[in-house]
Parts: structure tokens; sequence; C-alpha cells
């Protein structure tokens, strides 16, 4: 089926004032979205904050729902968290390290990523290994099973890097994690809303996302999923009355759910608006809006061939809807400061974000365009002209 990418774009408020290519920044919310945020918002202010979460606890509690849906999973495997970072940081931090301990990761893995490891292994002893990239550049299955030992306590690796266009084999990691009995966490910040995911296809244990990419939610909006027969094993790194039961004096009881993760105060608008911006996204179907943005991203990267002195920097076998490149001579910055002059807008990747794989390509920074189902081929048409004449 063709997506009603024209719908998708009365739908958008923000598609009449800028040509927008920075979905995997913070994406335009649809207005279903935002009269969501703000109505909730509005209701807080109305009647207050305690009152409104009371009276509004179906459209809160729908997010379970929705995400589980999205992802493949139960409701009881979702906690909803403040952003990924956040979410990733509870799976992770929950994982029981000691000395000789072995993590493995990617050469693409986020630079937050990279330093909680480097916080754990040096409190504990624990160390971390980059699995090398195979030849199209993404993560190596044969060198991730070369790696495997009983040391080996933790895979965890990001589907979609910050820095460009790559879509990591995540399914063939999670079989390796499958036959070695191996916790296995993902980092889907970049992917979930742009293509289907499904966990158990995945074969992961844990994985993080937020709202305000692909899926066009909110910012301060994001998700852990855990699964269950997991769930127990990992003690969160702190606890609070969301968290567990204080039952006596000396005693306490923590869930047996994914909302172990969670805690107490959250921000009730932007949860709803997570679950509106799903139920959005599941209306439209993940596959019509991998396919629709594919088309796009693709499109992009042969047009920006033409430009003089662009270079498409993308890697991967598979490539999503993340187009990163370099100009000759040129800074990033400048060219995106160029670029917003004319309403158009991207973002720059420094090597901050992924430094193992940036240090090794010689890069300090890349210009990122990612489009979403919402764009056009004219817009495609009008970044590459815009980009010609600046270079």
């Amino acid at each position: 089926m063709t997506l009603d990418w024209q719908g998708a774009r009365q739908d958008t408020p923000g598609c009449e004032t800028v040509l927008h290519f920075n979905n995997a920044g913070a994406a335009l919310m649809p207005e279903s979205v935002l009269e969501a945020v703000v109505g909730h918002l509005q209701l807080e202010a109305q009647i207050g904050g305690y009152e409104a979460a009371a009276q509004e606890f179906e459209a809160v509690e729908r997010v379970y729902d929705a995400v589980a849906t999205l992802l493949g999973c139960q409701r009881q495997e979702v906690a909803v968290i403040e952003n990924a970072t956040r979410a990733w940081d509870m799976g992770f931090y929950s994982v029981p390290l000691g000395k000789g301990d072995r993590i493995l990761t990617g050469v693409s893995e986020y630079g937050s990523n990279f330093i909680a490891f480097l916080q754990v292994a040096r409190k504990t002893g624990a160390t971390i290994e980059v699995i090398p990239n195979d030849e199209f550049g993404q993560i190596s299955i044969a060198g991730l099973r070369q790696a495997i030992d009983e040391r080996v306590k933790l895979i965890a690796i990001t589907h979609v890097p910050t820095n460009g266009g790559l879509v990591n084999p995540v399914v063939e990691v999670g079989k390796v994690a499958k036959e070695a009995g191996i916790l296995y966490l993902l980092d889907a910040c970049q992917s979930v809303g742009q293509m289907p995911i499904d966990v158990n296809e995945i074969g992961c244990d844990m994985l993080s996302a937020t709202g305000r990419k692909y899926l066009r939610g909110p910012r301060g909006t994001g998700f852990l999923y855990v699964r269950e027969g997991v769930i127990l094993q990992l003690e969160p790194p702190f606890l609070d009355m969301q968290a567990a039961e204080w039952v006596s004096r000396d005693t306490f009881k923590i869930r047996s759910d994914a909302r172990r993760f969670e805690n107490w105060e959250t921000n009730y608008a932007g949860k709803i608006g997570l679950g509106v911006a799903v139920d959005y996204a599941l209306s439209w179907g993940l596959a019509a809006i991998e396919r629709r943005i594919c088309v796009l991203a693709e499109r992009l990267r042969d047009q920006l061939k033409d430009v003089n002195g662009v270079k498409v920097q993308d890697l991967g076998q598979q490539k999503c809807g993340i187009v990163s490149f370099t100009v000759e001579g040129k800074e990033p910055s400048e060219i995106k400061r160029l670029l917003s002059q004319e309403k158009i807008n991207i973002s720059v990747s420094s090597a901050q974000g992924t430094r193992l794989d940036m240090d090794a390509r010689g890069f300090m920074s890349v210009l990122r365009a990612s489009v979403h189902y919402y764009n056009t081929e004219a817009e495609v048409e009008r970044f590459c002209t815009t980009l010609a004449s600046l270079v």
C-alpha cells in the first residue's frame, strides 16, 4: 500500500514553515499529539496535576498497550521513562557485572552508552570489547561469535547509529546471544518509528527508545522494554515508591513487572502524548512508513552524489532514513547554519557521539539529513539545489 504522505503533511503544522530533515533529532509532531499534550497541560492548570492524572487514567495507561503493540511484547514488559538514554541506563546498570566479566559492543556504539561502559568497567573490573565491523561497515557476526566465552555477560549494541544510515544486523546478533545464553541490550533510539520492530524476532532482552525522533512524540519521553523472563534477574540501580513497595521499617519489595525501572514522578502530558504518537504511527503501518522513508533516503543519496564536493558517508548493507555526508572544504556547522537561514533543518553529528567509528574514518563531524514519511520528493530536490548553491 502507498502511504498517504499528503494526508500526513496536512496533519503536521510544521510542514508549512520548514523543510525538516532533522527527524533523527526530533521529528515534527502531528496535530493529534500536540493537542493531546497541550490539552492535558491545560487540564492540569484547571483542576490540578494529580486530579488531571486521575481523570485521564485510561489515556495515561494507553501508552503501555500502544508500545507493547509497537514492539510485539506484553504491556507488563514496558517501562515508560523520561528519555531513551535514561531508559538504556536503567537497563544497563541493572546488569550484575564483576571483575573479569566482558561487555561486547560495536564500533558504532553511541557515546553516552560507551561512557556508561567505561564507568562500570572502572568501578567493577569488567572489560569492554569492541567487535570489529564486517566488509559493509556493520557489526561482524563472525567476529561476535568468535568473541563469545563464559565471561561474556552482556552484548550491547546500537541498532542505527547516530551518525549515519547504517542498520546493524540485530536479528543475527540476537541469535548469537540466545545460543550463548547472554543478555542482549539494544539501543533502538533511531530505529523505532521508522521501521517495524519485533522484539521477539530480534531476540533482545532489553530495548530502549525515545518518543521525540521517528515516533514523532513529545520531547522528554522514552521507554524501556525488558523481557519478562529476565525482569526478576535485574535490580534497578535506584528505587522509589513506583519501583518498589516499602513493606515494613527494614524491608521493601520490588515490583515484578517492568515498571520497577520507572520512577514515581513523571510527565503525564508527555506520557499521554507518547501514547497518541505511537497509535498515530501504528495507524499508518510501520512497514509502509519504512518503505516511504527508504525511497526518500535513497533519492536523497542519489541526488547528493551529483552535488559538487559532496560525499555521502553512509555505511551498511541495509540503510535507513538517515543520510550522512560531508562537503569538501566546508565545516559541517557552517553548512548547517546556512541551510537554517533557508528554513531547512538538518543536524551535525560530532565525533563525541560515535567516537570509535568517527576516529576510525578520520571525521571530526559529518552532516546528517534524516527524512520522514511526511517529507516529499520536491523537498529532496529543493534541499540538494539549495545545498549546491552554498558549496
